[in-house]
């Protein structure tokens, strides 16, 4: 790439600073207010550090310092550093939804890049719908751009067992409601399951998307799998600072990196995961910024034939992201599906796929299975369809008990989350552990937002008796985190009036994973008379960007992105007057 390396006064950040006018002066004089030297910028790449630390976001709580060892990386490679803050997507604070917001910080990521005079970026994420966001952003302005995961915190622990986050607030929840546990043993969990900076130690969708984010070729090499605290995360953050220099002089942008062949190895890499279901609504929304075409029957033929190779929970049996590092990490993983994968993509160190799996290795073959051994054959996330889902759901089996995908039960229909909440512990709820339970809007626009409300509870009484594990159906997600025979992102949402919408308390529903079918085992006639029966729901934001997202947003099955951020031309940049 040496003979096509740009000249200083090709930097984009050169109609900002180069000109001999008025506007320039005013741009050099304003860096200088700020106490630089015409030497640190004068000619060299400007390097936008997009981060998106906050005191709200506890996964990113380390980015302050990973900002300055950013830096430190662009300054020792030439480049001219400027932090630039963006909205935080905190996924435990954030209501009614992270999901909501995600597109806002794609906007804001993408705006950020264009106004103002930025050669390349380091986009700074992690918690789950940051990394999605950014790249989503970063893919829309097509300038450098390289990928900084904010790594998995420590695992959790309680009386000497290790604690994942979220899996294990689910499980001893459940405990606690069954009477298994005390007020007091609740509360030691509460204080030793997050015990670091980071994100979610599971296979959440936290390291989900950063792994995606990785295998995309939007990472250095090994980036994803390493715990935040630990000092090569630290290093991690100068290299990127350096290469992202290299990136811009290169003019490797994320157009040469993203493609149908780079998407295909990130959805084999997430059943090769068992990742979180969330994944499929953000590749889905990545890839319509590559102007790659991603429908969900691509992840059905690539789950069919890719294995489950990471014992990491909530699919695994016992071992959290520091496990898997360890264990050789993302690259062991994928050094095992080499001929899965299009190892000819190229990457942001400007070396191919399969160059950079060339010396991995897996050190623990019980965390990250060889081939001969996988958790499960196939299956790592399964779409389905049916009268129920005329455009599509999902289900995770590996973290559901297997006696449940072939079931058909009677539906216990809740109208939204706060009926739900209201009677599922009622002892008057005519429900048994055969039931399947459905929740109506909660999707994009009923929850709104889509939020994670996809694991229902198991009703009390039930817990007691020792059940664990029920059907059930809603057109809303969960937590990568999350567990349980849940199928989700029902399409089109009841909200609209999607069949969801119609369900009845009796009605029967069949559930047949290997068939890929969803069903609800009412006539077409029936169907009709209840369609033409139901008036559809007032959205509940009537302004500002709750009203944009209700207006523009797509359905789950087309990436809950904005549907005018996949049209027209590309937006110029801006005149410098």
């Amino acid at each position: 790439m040496a003979s096509n390396r740009k000249k200083p006064e090709e930097l984009r950040s050169h109609r900002w600073y180069g000109a001999q006018d008025m506007r320039a002066f005013g741009h050099r004089s304003r860096t200088l207010q700020t106490g630089f030297a015409r030497e640190d910028f004068t000619g060299k790449p400007v390097i936008a550090i997009i981060n998106t630390w906050s005191d709200i976001n506890q996964c990113h709580a380390h980015f302050r310092q990973r900002a300055e060892e950013v830096k430190r990386g662009v300054w020792q490679a030439g480049g001219f550093p400027l932090e630039m803050p963006a909205i935080t997507l905190s996924e435990p604070f954030m209501k009614p939804s992270t999901m909501m917001y995600r597109n806002l910080l794609a906007m804001e990521t993408e705006e950020l890049l264009r106004s103002y005079p930025v050669d390349g970026a380091v986009l700074m994420g992690g918690c789950d719908k940051t990394t999605p966001a950014l790249i989503m952003g970063a893919t829309s302005m097509n300038l450098p751009a390289i990928f900084m995961p904010a790594g998995p915190m420590l695992r959790g622990n309680w009386h000497g067992e290790p604690l994942g986050s979220g899996t294990d607030t689910w499980k001893y929840w459940a405990e606690l409601r069954a009477g298994n546990i005390n007020e007091n043993e609740w509360r030691e969990v509460e204080e030793g399951i997050a015990r670091s900076p980071g994100h979610c130690m599971v296979m959440g969708t936290a390291s989900t998307m950063t792994s995606v984010a990785e295998v995309l070729g939007l990472t250095l090499p090994g980036a994803a799998s390493i715990p935040a605290a630990d000092s090569n995360h630290s290093r991690m953050a100068s290299y990127t600072g350096r290469r992202i220099v290299e990136m811009v002089w290169e003019d490797l942008k994320p157009s040469d990196i993203l493609n149908a062949k780079s998407f295909d190895n990130a959805i084999t890499t997430v059943h090769a995961l068992s990742g979180s279901t969330n994944a499929l609504i953000h590749l889905i929304a990545m890839a319509g910024r590559a102007n790659v075409k991603l429908a969900l029957e691509r992840f059905d033929e690539l789950s069919k034939q890719t294995p489950v190779l990471a014992n990491v929970r909530p699919a695994g049996t016992k071992y959290l992201m520091e496990d898997f590092y360890y264990a050789g990490g993302l690259k062991g993983l994928l050094s095992e599906l080499r001929d899965l994968l299009n190892v000819d993509c190229m990457t942001v160190n400007g070396k191919t796929l399969g160059e950079n799996l060339k010396d991995a290795k897996v050190y623990n073959a019980d965390v990250i299975r060889p081939r001969s051994n996988p958790l499960a054959a196939s299956g790592g996330l399964t779409v389905l369809r049916g009268n129920l889902a005329p455009d599509g759901a999902v289900i995770k089996p590996t973290a559901a008990e297997a006696r449940l995908m072939k079931h058909t039960g009677r539906a216990v229909v809740f109208k939204d989350y706060n009926d739900m909440n209201a009677r599922i512990d009622d002892d008057n709820l005519d429900i048994d552990e055969t039931c399947v339970l459905v929740l109506q809007n909660g999707g994009p626009l009923g929850g709104p937002g889509m939020p994670e409300w996809g694991q229902l509870p198991i009703p009390k009484k039930l817990l007691e008796k020792g059940v664990r594990d029920m059907v059930r159906i809603s057109d809303s997600r969960m937590s990568g985190t999350s567990y349980g025979a849940c199928v989700l992102h029902v399409a089109p949402e009841s909200f609209v009036g999607g069949p969801l919408a119609f369900v009845r308390d009796g009605d029967m529903i069949e559930l047949d994973v290997p068939a890929r079918k969803l069903e609800l085992k009412v006539s077409d006639a029936e169907l009709a008379k209840r369609r033409a029966g139901w008036k559809q729901p007032k959205v509940v934001y009537e302004r500002g960007y709750g009203a944009l997202f209700a207006d523009r947003v797509t359905q789950a099955d087309k990436g809950c992105d904005f549907d005018f951020l996949h049209a027209g031309a590309p937006t110029p940049d801006p005149e410098i007057h």
